[in-house]
């Protein structure tokens, strides 16, 4: 028996089956605190953003245009719910130490080459997070949903609601805004 789609599951939901709703959360709900975490810098920030989404789209359900993808939907309540609560509570970037706490640092999947490896691949890590977080949002938005989450031009500017060419040009941009950050804290780790 294959998966329902997500315009069944949406439908079979606007009819009253509550777990046709509950499917949706469970494929979508680590990919969407996966790319929002990379976008907000914390985990709980981006949990908690997700968690806001995923309320606003089932209450919004029946405004669900099916020209885009119900992720690409999600996705766009999600980064709004994110950007209001920032404006409210102006929140800051998540220390190194709550990374680390929260269980995220991205390991390097190669095999350890000499003991200081990992101690290497985790002051990477912490280099491009620290980098991430200082490219303007829109460019860091563009930048996360293309490499981290491997989304396509056109995917990223349904999510974004801007043209195509924008994306591209921001992508360009904080591929550039990236390597200055890197640059800086590399000099000054130095």
């Amino acid at each position: 028996m294959t998966d329902p789609s997500d315009l069944e599951l949406i439908r079979q939901t606007l009819d009253g089956t509550a777990s046709a709703y509950d499917e949706l959360v469970r494929r979508y709900q680590t990919r969407l605190v996966g790319s929002l975490e990379h976008l907000l810098g914390s985990r709980e920030d981006a949990e908690e953003a997700a968690q806001q989404a995923f309320v606003s789209a089932w209450k919004n359900l029946d405004s669900f245009r099916q020209d885009s993808g119900f992720y690409s939907w999600l996705y766009r309540i999600a980064v709004n719910a994110a950007h209001t609560s920032r404006r409210r509570q102006r929140l800051n970037m998540s220390s190194l130490d709550e990374l680390r706490s929260a269980g995220r640092m991205t390991k390097d999947p190669r095999p350890a080459a000499a003991p200081d490896h990992a101690l290497t691949s985790s002051e990477r890590v912490r280099m491009v997070r620290e980098a991430l977080a200082d490219v303007p949002e829109d460019f860091r938005r563009a930048l996360v949903l293309r490499e981290l989450d491997g989304l396509s031009y056109d995917e990223i500017s349904r999510i974004l609601d801007i043209p195509a060419g924008t994306v591209r040009s921001r992508i360009f941009r904080g591929r550039q805004e990236l390597a200055r950050h890197l640059q800086r804290i590399m000099a000054d780790d130095a």
